[in-house]
């Protein structure tokens, strides 16, 4: 039987114009009490002084990527698309890991049969530490109907055995935001995501950079996801309905949102969309 150790994890970490903090997260990967690794840095066409710092970067463990400017998504497919390990995990460039977090999560992992599990996480808004909502406790299991709500899965809290990323596919590049809504919610039809008790990650927020500070309107970029949702095949009948529902919900609360502000023209390509995807 092979042994934990000798399991090869590969690190996705994105990154765009990061410099200033991407090797706080890079040196929690290359610190982990599991080190048989790849870390693949996927530079998003940067323009500070990432490819400085990466290019720095001596561990042997580390390959390094470089694209034009596409989004997080791009960037996390063609660090996938390169990964040679049974196992993949994700890490965004302004979060870290305890040193622990892949050795204890492949343990939980594995002993649980999962193919795809998630940690907790401690959260870092403005240096202070917060508290998450109720609305943000994780579940573990079957968790498709609360996702439709909410992405409840933190991409740099995942573990995913290869074999997910083949049947389920990869991040949409087409979204601009909330891919990983829309990733999860794929993955929650087909597996259980199991939940590792232990905070393993500190996910810091708040600093002007973040992706979800700058995107006007994430539902919008939910409600493309639901109406590409809906024409997948394989929804059972009670996941129809429950698509539907939160479809009709996400999309009436934007188009009056855009009617308000004098954005008929959005509104009325909004609803077409939504249209579409309730007949499907």
């Amino acid at each position: 039987m092979m042994s934990l150790s000798s399991l090869l994890i590969s690190v996705i970490i994105p990154t765009y114009n990061r410099a200033h903090i991407l090797l706080r997260a890079v040196q929690s990967v290359l610190s982990q009490t599991h080190s048989h690794l790849e870390l693949i840095i996927v530079d998003d066409g940067s323009e500070d002084a990432t490819l400085k710092a990466v290019s720095a970067l001596q561990d042997p463990r580390i390959r390094r990527v470089h694209q034009d400017h596409q989004g997080v998504a791009a960037a996390r497919n063609a660090g996938i698309l390169q990964a040679k390990g049974e196992y993949i995990a994700l890490l965004d460039s302004d979060d870290v890991w305890e040193p622990s977090k892949l050795e204890l999560q492949l343990s939980f992992t594995l002993q649980g049969g999962w193919n795809i599990t998630q940690t907790e996480e401690i959260w870092i808004r403005h240096q202070q530490r917060v508290n998450p909502g109720l609305r943000h406790i994780k579940p573990s299991g079957w968790i498709f109907a609360p996702s439709l709500n909410m992405c409840l899965v933190s991409p740099s809290c995942v573990l995913m055995h290869r074999r997910c990323w083949d049947e389920i596919g990869l991040f949409d590049s087409r979204l601009l935001a909330c891919e990983d809504y829309d990733l999860w919610l794929r993955c929650a039809l087909h597996y259980p995501v199991g939940l590792v008790p232990q905070h393993l990650v500190t996910r810091y927020a708040g600093h002007a950079d973040q992706l979800s500070g700058k995107i006007i309107g994430m539902d919008l970029y939910r409600i493309m996801s639901l109406s590409k949702l809906l024409s997948w095949s394989d929804l059972t009948a009670e996941q129809r309905h429950m698509t539907r529902m939160h479809l009709q919900s996400k999309g009436k609360r934007y188009v009056q949102g855009c009617l308000k502000r004098g954005k008929e023209e959005e509104a009325m390509r909004v609803q077409k969309m939504i249209t579409k995807g309730l007949k499907q």
